[in-house]
């Protein structure tokens, strides 16, 4: 079949090292099985009424945005006719470990579903650009500036839940700092860091703290200064991931108060690349930001 070269390249390399947890399974996962329904010339509708579902459910699985039950994976690979005892097992392996929580379930408590799919893709992302307004972006606040983000937006919390979302967001940063993590590259506009979130002291940490990072080989900052007017961001933050996994594409991330947009196609991330690219073009390049940054370290 087709797709089997491109299934042992990927799927037995993620069984491996399943780098991104279960969201990047889910989402391998679905794409294999896409390839081989579409392969075998088997319409959604004809998928869904094997493991007696719908289309939309099949479009879900194949998107990797539910989780997978054994049963439905082994009937769709009957289906799509994979019958070799050692693909199928491979494939079920798969299912499983696509099923197997990721470490911030633990926070599920406070963590929306639309913000889980994120934290997914920042463990298995090369490269991470993000282009923020208003705030620090969040692998780069320091946890009393995290506090202060949290309760406006969160007012009406107690004490116990803001200590968790602020501990969530520390162990979200881990990333950055483990072997192999991803590169990132950070775009903050000025009026972010002149806001002064949570006080002056808090300020002057996180400026402190992003001098620091700053230092790492695998952070990039640059501020966006009043002084290039207007940016073509479209009105707000924007997160581009791209990976080393041939089977994810490149993904936009768009944070909305209560939800987010995850975009995929490929007219669409080109013309945020393009965007961010003119963001970069224009903003401070990294050694102007951290004289930027010490200058305005003296000023708080």
């Amino acid at each position: 079949m087709s797709a089997q070269p491109e299934y042992d390249s990927s799927v037995r390399r993620l069984l491996a090292q399943p780098r991104g947890g279960p969201t990047v399974l889910r989402i391998v996962l679905g794409t294999h099985l896409r390839r081989l329904r579409e392969a075998s010339g088997i319409t959604r509708e004809a998928a869904g009424d094997a493991i007696r579902g719908s289309h939309a459910k099949i479009s879900r699985l194949e998107l990797g945005r539910v989780g997978y039950k054994e049963r439905d994976v082994a009937d769709l690979l009957t289906l799509y006719g994979v019958h070799d005892p050692e693909q199928r097992e491979e494939f079920l392996t798969l299912a499983r470990h696509a099923n197997n929580p990721g470490w911030w379930h633990q926070y599920g408590d406070v963590l929306p579903g639309w913000l889980e799919t994120l934290l997914g893709l920042e463990e298995a992302a090369s490269l991470i650009r993000t282009y923020e307004v208003q705030f620090v972006p969040g692998l780069l606040q320091t946890a009393a500036y995290a506090r202060a983000v949290t309760l406006l937006g969160h007012g009406r919390a107690g004490d116990a839940e803001v200590e968790r979302r602020v501990r969530l967001r520390m162990r979200r940063q881990e990333l950055l700092t483990r072997e192999h993590g991803p590169r990132l590259w950070a775009v903050i506009d000025e009026a972010a860091l002149r806001r002064p979130l949570g006080g002056p002291e808090v300020m002057r940490g996180q400026i402190r703290h992003l001098l620091d990072i700053a230092e790492r080989p695998n952070v990039t900052l640059q501020v966006a200064p009043f002084s290039i007017g207007g940016l073509a961001a479209a009105g707000g933050p924007v997160t581009l991931l791209r990976f080393t996994e041939p089977d994810l594409p490149d993904i936009v991330y768009l944070e909305q108060l209560t939800s987010a947009l995850y975009l995929d196609k490929r007219a669409e991330v080109e013309t945020y690349m393009v965007v961010m690219d003119r963001l970069c073009a224009a903003a401070d390049t990294h050694e102007r930001t951290t004289e930027f940054l010490r200058r305005l370290l003296t000023e708080l």
